[in-house]
């Protein structure tokens, strides 16, 4: 059986679409924008914000509501900035350390196609009059893992804050989680990750994500 937030994932399709909406639109810049990893924690995502935007902004195809083409842009444009990897490993918390190498991999490519799926659903249906507003930054720029805070307007409700923790590798900043409205991401699927997995194993929890995302229109 499927587990209950992939049958009914209202809070986290929100989050997801909110979220991208902060990582995928910024103050309305008609032009690309340099990303550079290794630059101030909120001029990366900022940079990162104005790239995704410029080019949904400019693909027919993706504004038409391909979600394959939707795909191909964020795999292209958002997933080089992320760390899948650390984000599936916390979110499976100690059951991790019990997978064998190969499970590992099935259970991150896994997680990471329902993330990109989910990512493509809310680019669909990204209202360009919103804005994204960057925060002052508040941390040591120099520390190893920071959080960087951004506003997003939308026109049809209230601002939303979103909040992205950031880690510094060898080839600089990779975002790997998510924080929307005080909910983040990688403790919410914890939680359910480690239901199913005690129900029914890593294979189990492999196999909930596989078939939520076949089930899933292209």
């Amino acid at each position: 059986m499927i587990f209950s937030f992939l049958r009914s994932s209202s809070l986290l399709q929100r989050m997801m679409a909110v979220a991208l909406l902060g990582i995928a639109l910024a103050a309305a810049s008609a032009h690309a924008a340099t990303v550079d990893p290794k630059a101030a924690p909120n001029d990366f995502v900022q940079a990162a914000a104005d790239n995704a935007l410029n080019a949904l902004k400019q693909d027919k195809v993706a504004q038409a509501g391909d979600l394959n083409r939707i795909n191909q842009l964020v795999d292209q444009y958002i997933l080089p900035y992320v760390n899948f990897e650390k984000t599936t490993r916390l979110a499976a918390g100690r059951y991790w350390r019990q997978a064998t190498p190969d499970q590992q991999k099935r259970l991150v490519d896994a997680f990471r196609n329902t993330l990109i799926r989910t990512y493509s659903g809310a680019l669909a249906n990204v209202d360009q009059k919103s804005t994204m507003t960057m925060q002052p930054f508040r941390g040591d720029p120099k520390a190893d893992d920071v959080v960087v805070r951004s506003s997003v307007s939308q026109s049809n409700g209230p601002a939303v804050g979103v909040d992205y923790r950031l880690e510094q590798t060898p080839s600089g900043w990779k975002i790997y989680d998510l924080n929307v409205e005080g909910i983040w991401l990688i403790q919410n699927y914890r939680n359910q990750f480690a239901q199913q997995i005690s129900q029914n194993g890593i294979d189990g929890l492999i196999d909930a994500l596989n078939k939520n995302q076949a089930k899933q229109p292209s």
